[in-house]
């Protein structure tokens, strides 16, 4: 019990607090964030400060895209008390029937190779395919009543060798110029049209701050001081601009610029010194968790989710359909999957039959890791994000340091453990608050 009193008049600012209560400022999101940092800064002095370096700040970015864009599907999963072991293998089978459709059978039906309906014929084709799988799987786990984990299970064992079969085992290359500007490395924005997306995306998050205060003091609900929320503005408005200025201080080498300097503006490579910029892999992902995130908090399905995680019994007696719900989610994860074999195709340049192995680890250790409950009813998007970012952070900096492989997975699956303690540890609390 607490002698204070929260005034609900309209505009009223909440009672005096601490400063970080008073931001209102996730404390798991803070941790993940100090973790993060930690895992940088500990790599950089190992590695002689070539970890906080631009060019590999850009190339983990790239690397942590494809693994991200699916475990903002995963958090749905796992919300909602299932699993899905199959993500990585319908990641393959997706990946095979795009890059069999750009350099086989589109061009085998008469559409010359390099015309610009291919790659986008592709990548159609394997959302169609990825969301199908994941509808096929729902359904199995929502109609028929089969666990989750065993039918994922079959599903990991069964689509890439779906794959194989349509590639006959083989490496599928060299895809399609404008399909490989989704893979980063080559497809970037350069440096002022990175510019431009960051001070729009500084103006709408600006924006949204200051709306959600309208709103809350529109309905009478208690609100921040207006400091506390001019300093989150600054905070993410600077995370923004920083994201966005080490990016475009990598510059292209110039010897990449000497093979093509018309691609870069330039007539000759002398003197040319253009920047990568933000990549559109990146930017991808993005755009994903934005609307990944309206999903979660502004839509009935979101609300559909977190009410069916929290208690699926209650949920199907208010009159949700928890059958069809469970097919959406892992339709919605199958489509995020395909989304997720253009990023780790693209990156390649070609289709290989390992694409996307063990990721189905790395997709639920990143989820996990970023507080996603396995007990279900609790997870966010930004978290899994930052869970992805945490996971390739640290096996990019054991690779620079020159960590075996074997070393990296045991870190890997050890820190996966330790998270999950210290998020069993974390709820205890709260529940004993």
């Amino acid at each position: 019990m607490t002698d204070q009193t929260t005034d609900t008049r309209p505009g009223a600012t909440a009672p005096k607090r601490s400063f970080l209560n008073t931001l209102e400022i996730d404390t798991r999101l803070l941790g993940m964030i100090g973790a993060f940092i930690l895992v940088a800064l500990v790599f950089n002095v190992l590695t002689d400060g070539r970890f906080l370096t631009p060019r590999n700040i850009f190339n983990l970015t790239i690397q942590t895209a494809s693994v991200a864009i699916m475990a903002t599907g995963m958090v749905f999963v796992i919300v909602t008390r299932h699993i899905d072991l199959s993500v990585g293998a319908i990641l393959a089978a997706c990946s095979a029937l795009m890059a069999m459709m750009q350099v086989r059978w589109l061009p085998g039906m008469g559409l010359e190779i390099g015309h610009w309906a291919i790659p986008w014929i592709a990548i159609t084709a394997g959302i169609i395919l990825g969301a199908s799988i994941g509808a096929f799987n729902g359904a199995l786990v929502g109609y028929l009543g089969i666990p989750a984990f065993i039918v994922t299970l079959g599903g990991f064992l069964i689509w890439r060798n779906v794959g194989w079969y349509m590639t006959s085992g083989q490496t599928i290359g060299p895809l399609d110029k404008t399909f490989m500007t989704f893979g980063g490395i080559n497809g970037t924005l350069g440096g002022p049209l990175s510019w431009a997306i960051g001070i729009i995306a500084i103006i709408c998050t600006v924006i949204l701050i200051f709306n959600a205060r309208r709103v809350k003091v529109a309905h009478g609900f208690p609100v921040k001081p207006l400091w506390a929320e001019v300093t989150m503005a600054g905070i993410a408005a600077a995370a923004i601009a920083g994201f966005i200025a080490i990016l475009t201080n990598y510059s292209v080498p110039e010897r990449v610029v000497a093979r093509d300097p018309s691609r870069y503006g330039c007539e000759v490579a002398e003197g040319c010194t253009p920047v990568y910029g933000l990549p559109i892999s990146v930017l991808l992902l993005l755009a994903i968790a934005v609307a990944m995130t309206v999903i979660a908090r502004r839509t009935r399905f979101g609300r559909y989710i977190f009410a069916t995680g929290g208690n699926p019994d209650a949920a199907e007696l208010s009159g949700i359909n928890t059958r069809m719900l469970t097919v959406k989610i892992f339709a919605l994860i199958g489509a995020l999957c395909a989304i997720s074999a253009v990023v780790a195709s693209a990156r390649l340049a070609n289709h290989s039959n390992d694409l996307g192995t063990l990721d189905e680890l790395r997709v639920i250790a990143a989820a996990v890791i970023g507080g996603t409950a396995l007990s279900g009813g609790i997870g966010t998007i930004y978290g899994a994000i930052l869970g992805a970012l945490i996971m390739q952070s640290l096996q990019s900096g054991m690779a620079m340091v020159g960590v075996d492989a074997p070393l990296q997975n045991i870190v890997v699956g050890a820190v996966l453990v330790f998270a999950v303690l210290i998020d069993i540890i974390y709820r205890k609390r709260l529940g004993a608050k």
